[in-house]
């Protein structure tokens, strides 16, 4: 059951991440007439403005991993308005040495905060959390995917 899950130790995390695909989910958070980018502070993707997400634990359905990682990555709950759809994401990077690349199969939602007033926690993932405001340029290929289906 979510919250029962155990840590993957990282020669398991390796083995997972060098040979099958991630199911992971991508927040795609309105606020404030714009959206909620945090500066990626790891690979993949590391120093880029890009929509809190994070990988589906075993037993946990996708709607909750919504909330999880909103949780985690923004301190903040979300409502979740709309499934964008699915979406693969190849990275010529992964986080873990001796990895040169990891697949995502990322399911986005449109999301909006639940408090008007967000006080955002953060989290070690991420330098910084903004709203970025249409017109959006020079922003990650996969964010602006999301961002042209919204």
């Amino acid at each position: 059951m979510p919250g029962e899950e155990k840590p993957i130790p990282p020669s398991e995390w390796q083995a997972i991440v060098e040979n099958v695909p991630l199911v992971s989910v991508d927040l795609v958070v309105e606020h404030d007439g714009g959206i909620l980018l945090g500066k990626r502070e790891n690979d993949p993707a590391k120093g880029e403005w890009f929509v809190p997400g994070g990988t589906v634990l075993k037993n946990e359905s996708r709607t909750e991993a919504v909330h999880r990682v909103a949780k985690e990555e923004l301190g903040e709950s979300v409502v979740i308005g709309e499934c964008l759809g699915t979406y693969e994401h190849f990275y010529d990077t992964s986080e873990i040495e001796g990895v040169d690349s990891k697949h995502y199969v990322a399911t986005a939602y449109r999301c909006h905060l639940e408090h008007d007033e967000p006080d955002f926690s953060g989290d070690d993932q991420h330098s910084a959390i903004d709203v970025f405001h249409p017109p959006f340029n020079d922003l990650h290929p996969y964010v602006e995917r999301y961002l042209d289906d919204l």
